[in-house]
């Protein structure tokens, strides 16, 4: 039985504006031609549930600048190893949409992966107006990094960078900016893809996350706080399905003690071949711990990945049709002045949830026979459930506990 033990306190995503640039000149770069520095920007709808990860965020009004927001990890013990790998095995990225570079299957020394994978990575600025009850309007300005994987502009990073943002605007190695344009977000993944409109850029290389086994070397270059672009620190993997409940939503991550900071989020992990094996998710930052980093599974990132090129959005997922709002904190209950605590419809957005009768403001109190608890517990329950099934909903409305029967629809 697995034991699960609250150890770690995470910086919410974002950064701050660019203030440092590394001393990259010395390095030689592959020659890139542009088309373009600018692109159309797609603005994010909200998201009422948070995922919070690693990262720093900097809120700015007309004439003053706020704080960082901090989440939580839920740790198990249990540690399960991965497989082995082949020294002499060539990768390849054949069933993606676009091309990427093929390693040569042969260690390289840390400096050399470093030296491979430099111009890869890039620094990402956010952008996103609010306004507040006082119907002021802030900026809220945030960072993060990214990983090219194509030649042609397609870079992956975090959904949690992206989010709501109006404005993504991507710093390559050399200094040059761009506007990006939003290609598709899984906030499940917490992956998304993003593309600039430039071609000749040096892209990163798939490795195979399932053969890496504990203590293979590894380096992770990202933009910790937001200003340190390029930057590289190294480590090695400490496990390689570490399970970890990130606000309700259950990942299966690669755990690294490479120095990891906020900032860092959407960076790549690499590993001894120079192959993309993670993009970096999460630190630590309780103060009695130490050296832990997580990163996605190249794996899953290449999959989704791919799908987000196609389609925008990742096919099959079901969804209950309604955006909702986490009320399970009597905190926040108070704040939105209702009595009982739990996960209430903020907006109903299918067809199909709205024909069923579900209405804004109604508190989910079972879905099927799972009382939702949690956005956790919320999540199980409508995936146990396929794309067209009809589940039976229970919500509290007032006073009055309501039966009604809601068709899955699928999630976009």
């Amino acid at each position: 039985m697995e034991e699960q033990r609250s150890i770690i306190e995470l910086y919410e995503n974002a950064d701050q504006e660019e203030q440092y640039e590394p001393n990259n000149k010395s390095e030689k770069r592959r020659k890139r031609r542009k088309n373009g520095k600018t692109g159309k920007t797609r603005i994010l709808t909200n998201r009422s549930i948070a995922f919070l990860t690693a990262g720093c965020i900097m809120l700015s009004g007309l004439f003053g600048f706020g704080g960082a927001a901090l989440g939580k990890y839920v740790l198990p013990e249990q540690t399960v190893l991965g497989g082995s790998r082949t020294a002499s095995e060539n990768r390849t990225a054949s069933n993606m949409a676009y091309n990427l570079s093929t390693s040569t299957g042969e260690k390289l020394s840390m400096q050399e992966v470093v030296a491979m994978n430099a111009d890869a990575v890039v620094e990402i600025r956010t952008g996103q107006v609010t306004t507040d009850s006082w119907l002021s309007q802030y900026v809220t300005q945030g960072a993060g990094s990214g990983v090219i994987i194509s030649e042609n502009g397609y870079i992956v990073t975090n959904n949690h960078v992206i989010e709501d943002a109006n404005k993504i605007t991507v710093k390559l190695r050399d200094g040059e900016e761009y506007e990006a344009s939003l290609i598709g977000t899984d906030s499940d993944t917490d992956i998304a893809v993003i593309k600039i409109d430039a071609s000749g850029l040096t892209s990163a290389v798939y490795g195979d996350s399932s053969s890496l086994i504990v203590g293979d070397e590894v380096v992770a270059i990202g933009n910790p706080l937001g200003e340190l672009g390029g930057t590289a620190t190294f480590g090695r993997i400490s496990a390689t399905d570490r399970n970890i409940s990130i606000d309700g939503k259950a990942m299966t991550l690669i755990q690294t003690d490479a120095s990891i900071n906020p900032g860092n989020s959407g960076g790549g992990l690499f590993n001894e071949y120079g192959e993309l094996i993670g993009i970096v998710v999460a630190k630590s930052t309780g103060s009695d711990v130490e050296g832990l980093g997580f990163a996605i599974p190249v794996n899953t990132v290449k999959q989704i990945a791919q799908q987000l090129v196609d389609d925008g959005y990742v096919k099959g997922k079901p969804a209950l049709g309604v955006t909702l709002i986490d009320l399970t904190s009597a905190r926040n209950a108070i704040m939105y002045g209702v009595r009982n605590t739990g996960i209430y419809i903020s907006s109903v957005d299918s067809t199909q949830a709205q024909q069923a009768g579900l209405q804004k403001g109604d508190m989910l109190y079972y879905i099927g026979d799972v009382q939702i608890t949690d956005t956790e517990t919320l999540q199980q329950a409508i995936n146990s459930y396929k794309v067209g099934e009809k589940a039976k909903v229970t919500v509290v409305r007032g006073s009055e506990i309501i039966e009604l029967t809601v068709e899955i629809s699928e999630k976009k």
